[in-house]
Order: structure tokens, then sequence, then C-alpha cells
């Protein structure tokens, strides 16, 4: 390996740190809640400023240093501390100058130049360094430090060999735990943004799957209407006598789109089957079988009202009317065991309103699938221009109150 590789990288990472931009990396020291902000600054700042403090009466009592030089040596070496959670690296830089200048005005027979309170202010920086910036800066930082700590006062013979061993291993020890500790909170951030984007691909996913089961659904109904036209537009010449010729090509033309529309319709819900799944051949559920999900929820004591004059519903309110029903009792029996649950359906003049309550749960409730009952819901009323409201109701349990219009089809 040559020797351009061999010190490539630290010179690089001494550069990087050097000109790096003012502001952190990472968040884990100024982090975007104010209020973790403010607990931030009430921790630091009285220790920067009694740091501070310790170190100019150190310098001018166990240094020997004047009280001019030993203001500014403390202020350089420990106050830029209480900006280091925000400007880490600038704070560093400052840090820095403030040491070589200790080192070279530093008084007094001791075995290094600077109080051990300026030391102290260093490992701080050095912690929020490493914490909040990405790699290579903390290992630039560590070997410029270890240059203007150790080498140059070893150098000017101001700094005993033995303690510049223990210097070394201070400067690793708090750029080591603070990678550490900004690691961990790297990835417990990319951690929470992946699941939080798979959340939101299983919602989607759900939503997707359910207008797919909708359109299905929805085919049969289609399908069962075309074909009645078809026939009728088929039997009308054998019906009516002496027709019009223009008519029988009308009734023809009738029959040829209503074939040629049913055709389409099924290639294109075709697509939406999976290969193992066949085309639905019973007649599709509505609200006048309501009464039979009434038994099919074990462990839920289920009541139903019906209110208002029952009649003839639109194919698609019918559907999804009892579908809706029928999820939000599954969702009753996944998360609110044994509960007492009430069923309302309440015809109106131009809506049919679903209410479904319950009171809780009276067991342990099993494992749920993310709301994604909810999602269908949403998606079937959306379809028909209705209202849907979900919550947990004052005084316990969970509601669910759905309406469907049944009048004038929803705008696009």
């Amino acid at each position: 390996m040559s020797v351009h590789h061999v010190l490539g990288r630290p010179l690089n990472a001494v550069i990087a740190v050097l000109r790096a931009p003012s502001g952190p990396d990472r968040s884990i020291c100024w982090p975007d809640q104010p209020r973790a902000r403010l607990a931030i600054i009430l921790a630091v700042l009285p220790l920067s400023i009694g740091l501070t403090g310790g170190s100019i009466a150190l310098y001018a009592g166990l240094h020997g240093v004047s009280a001019d030089l030993a203001w500014p040596l403390g202020i350089l070496q420990c106050l830029p501390l209480l900006v280091a959670p925000r400007w880490p690296v600038p704070a560093w830089r400052v840090v820095m100058m403030g040491l070589l200048c200790g080192t070279v005005a530093g008084g007094g027979d001791t075995f290094m130049p600077w109080p051990v309170t300026s030391l102290l202010a260093l490992v701080g920086v050095l912690f929020a360094v490493g914490a909040s910036s990405d790699r290579p800066k903390p290992l630039g930082a560590g070997l410029v430090t270890v240059f203007v700590i150790v080498a140059v006062p070893l150098w000017v013979g101001r700094l005993e060999s033995w303690f510049g061993l223990i210097l070394i291993g201070l400067v690793l020890l708090a750029l080591v735990f603070g990678d550490a500790v900004g690691g961990r909170y790297l990835a417990e951030m990319r951690l929470a943004l992946e699941a939080e984007r798979h959340r939101r691909d299983q919602a989607l996913n759900a939503v997707l799957e359910e207008r797919s089961r909708i359109a299905r659904e929805l085919h049969d109904v289609v399908a069962h209407h075309m074909s009645v036209i078809a026939l009728q537009a088929e039997a009308a010449p054998y019906k009516i006598h002496d027709l019009p010729e223009p008519a029988r090509e009308t009734f023809a033309l009738l029959r040829d789109e209503a074939r040629s529309a049913l055709t389409e319709t099924r290639r294109m819900v075709g697509l939406l089957r999976a290969g193992s799944e066949a085309a639905e051949r019973a007649p599709q559920p509505g609200a006048d079988r309501i009464p039979e999900l009434l038994d099919a929820h074990e462990g839920l004591r289920v009541s139903l009202e019906v209110r208002g004059a029952h009649r003839t519903l639109p194919d698609a309110v019918d559907l999804s009317a009892y579908r809706i029903v029928q999820e939000a009792l599954s969702n009753a029996a996944r998360y609110a065991p044994g509960s007492s649950v009430e069923v309302e359906v309440h015809y109106l003049p131009h809506e049919l309103r679903l209410e479904i309550r319950d009171d809780g749960a009276k067991e342990e409730p099993q494992p749920g699938n993310g709301g994604h009952g909810l999602l269908g819901m949403r998606e079937r009323v959306a379809m028909l221009g209705g209202s849907l409201k979900t919550g947990p109701r004052p005084e316990g349990g969970w509601s669910v109150s759905a309406g469907l219009p049944l009048d004038s089809p929803p705008s696009p």
C-alpha cells in the first residue's frame, strides 16, 4: 500500500473538519423540538459558565497567569461549550485556538499548561462533534486535537509524556462515545422512517386491494344490467309486431353495444383478479342480508334495529351497506371481543344511514391489521359520495356512522 493511500484518509479527514460548515450533520444535540432545545440550553449554560470561571481562577492562581490574560484564555477554552450543541465544529475550532494560546502563554510549574476545567470543556465539545457530525469529521477533529494538546506541548516542553497518553485516551473516548451515540440516533431515525414508509405502503396496498375488490363486486352488478339490456334488445323485435325497420336497427345497435360493453367490462375486471381467482357466480349480498351477519361473529352480542320504510336500494348502495356492516362487525370482533354491538339501519328519504356501536372490549383483543378495514369503508363511502365518521365513544367503545346517498350519483 502506497504512502498516499496511508496518509490520504487522515489528511482528507482533517481537511473535512477544517472546511466543514457551521451547522451539525445530525440533530441529536440540537433537536427540532423547542422544549428539548430549552432543556439542553438549561443544562449546558451553568456548566459552561462554571467551567469558564474555574479556568479563569486556575489560570490566575495555580498557573500564575495575569488576570488580563486569564480572562480571554478561560473564555476561549470553555465558553464555546455553550454553543457546541448548535454549532459543534465552530465551537471546537475556538477551543483549539484557546488551548494553543494557553500552551504558549501558560505559566506555573505543572504537568500541563491548561487548567483541568478547560480539558473538561474540551471533552464536552468533542462529544458534540462526534455525536453531531458525520464521518470523517470526528476523525479529523481527533487528529487535530491530539496535535494541538499533545504534540505541540511535548515539543515546547510544557507537557509530561505520561499525561499526553492520558489526553489521547480522553480525546479518543469522547469522540468514540459521541460517534456511537450519534450513530445509534441516526439508526433509530432511519428505522422510524422505514417503519413509516412501510406503514404508508401497507395503507396504499390496502386501498388498492379494496378498490380492486369493489371493482370486481360492481362488475357483477353492471354485468347483470348489461345482460338484461342485451336480452331485451334482442327480444324486442319478437315481442313487438310490425316493428319499423329503423326501430329494429336501433334495437340491434343497443344489443351489439350492450354485448360489447359487457365484453370490455369483463376483460378489464379480469385484469383485477388474481390468477387463481374465479369470477363471482353467486348473487352479490345487499342490505336485506344484514340480519345474516348477526350470528356470523361469535363472541359478540349483536342487536339489529331497522328504522324507516324499507325500499329497493341502488345496487351499489345495497352492496356497500352490507360490506360496511360486515367490516364494522369484523372490527368489533377483533378489537372488542365480548362486547355488545348495536346495528341500526335507517331508511331516510334521500339517504341510507348505518350506525354500528360497541361498548368496548370485554376480553383480550386480537392483533389488528393496521386499520385497513376502515380504509375499505372510506373507499366505499367515497365512491358513493357519502359520509363516514368513526372513532371512540365518550362512554366507551367504538362507533361507525355511515351515510349513503340514494338519489344522484357522486361527481367524479
